[in-house]
This record gives structure tokens, C-alpha cells and sequence, in this order.
């Protein structure tokens, strides 16, 4: 090897140098998926550190917020175009699927996770935090029912009270009929504020579902 190669090659050597990476960088670039991968094998190893997750955890979900919680279900109802009908509706391998029926399905789909978040935390026992979640579905809903229908809604301009309602009556089934009538006087205040076009419909839905 002549000795021009030699210095090449001792100098590429030189000028590599050692990767390292900055404390908490990796971690701020981590998907949801690979944080709570991250959390779980730390408390694995760690497992005095479970009590104080604990209580971080349960600070974190007990305390949602209403005007968040209505943003999120607006958005997601609103931003579902005719594109989005189209590719549901007509004519499918399985048969045909009214535009009505694909509106109605897809807007449920949108605010499933919501929906679904609002069971998760009663069933955990954040009873305050699941009617915060409820009260930001309906609140949500109900800007929605305030804005002319368009495009998607126009098959479904019932979904908003529909929902509202549907979702009022979830709640106040999950609890004991002891409780009901409490979470009826509690939501009743909150939604009557919040979506005051819909005061019937809200009455009536209370009290109902805390008769049952």
C-alpha cells in the first residue's frame, strides 16, 4: 500500500467521530407507541416508580378539558368531505349502501374515540372526568348543529342532536341507579350552558335515562 493511501486512510479514520446523542432527544422524537413501550419496560425495572405513575396518571386523566373536548369533536365532524361519502355509498360487492346510512355511520366513526374515551374513564372510576368528556361531546355537537349544513352533513342534519342524545343516555347507564339521579342534576346545569338550543331534548334525556 503506498503511502498516500496509508495517510488517506488515517485521516478518514481521524475525522470519524463517536456518535452520541443528546439526553431526552430520542425520546421528544418517539411515537405514542414507542413512549408507552419506553414507560412500561422503565416501570419493568423500576417498580418503586409505579406508585408515583400512578398518581401522574391518574392527574392527567381526571382532568380533561371541556372546551378541548368539544374542539376535537368539531373538527372531526366537520372535516369529513363528500370524498369521504362517495367512497362509502352506492353500489359494493356486498350490496348498496344509502348515502344517509354511509353519513350517518361515518360520522359516528369520527367521534368514536371521544366516545369511547368518555366509557374508559367512567369505568375507571373518574366519574367528574367521563361527564367533562360528555359535556364536551355535546358542547362540540352542538356547534355543529348551529353551522348550515354542508357537504357530508347534508345526508345526516340530525346527527348532532341525535348523538347528543345518544351519548347523554351511555353516560347515565354506566352508573348505578342510585347515581343517577345525581349525574342527571349535574348534567343538566353543565349542557343546559353549554348547548342552549337543546333544552328539551336535554331534559327530557336526563330524566329518562335516570328513571330507568
Amino acid at each position: 500500500m503506498s503511502p498516500r493511501i496509508k495517510k488517506l486512510g488515517r485521516s478518514r479514520t481521524q475525522r470519524t467521530p463517536k456518535q452520541t446523542k443528546a439526553p431526552g432527544k430520542i425520546l421528544d422524537r418517539l411515537s405514542p407507541d414507542e413512549l408507552a413501550a419506553v414507560l412500561r419496560r422503565l416501570l419493568e425495572k423500576r417498580p418503586a416508580l409505579v406508585e408515583e405513575a400512578e398518581k401522574i396518571a391518574a392527574r392527567i386523566i381526571s382532568l380533561p378539558s371541556v372546551d378541548d373536548i368539544a374542539d376535537k369533536v368539531f373538527l372531526a365532524v366537520t372535516s369529513l368531505d363528500m370524498d369521504d361519502l362517495h367512497g362509502r355509498a352506492g353500489r359494493h360487492s356486498w350490496g348498496y349502501v344509502e348515502p344517509s346510512e354511509a353519513a350517518r355511520e361515518l360520522l359516528e366513526e369520527a367521534v368514536q374515540d371521544v366516545f369511547d374515551d368518555m366509557k374508559r374513564r367512567r369505568d375507571l372510576g373518574f366519574e367528574a372526568a367521563a361527564e367533562a368528556v360528555c359535556c364536551g361531546i355535546i358542547f362540540g355537537l352542538s356547534r355543529v348543529d348551529d353551522k348550515k349544513p354542508k357537504g357530508l352533513l347534508k345526508w345526516a342534519v340530525d346527527f348532532p342532536a341525535e348523538h347528543a342524545y345518544f351519548t347523554i343516555t351511555e353516560l347515565i347507564g354506566m352508573y348505578p341507579a342510585s347515581k343517577r339521579r345525581g349525574v342527571r342534576d349535574r348534567l343538566s346545569a353543565t349542557l343546559n350552558r353549554l348547548a342552549p338550543k337543546w333544552p328539551e331534548m336535554i331534559s327530557r334525556t336526563v330524566r329518562e335515562s335516570a328513571d330507568d
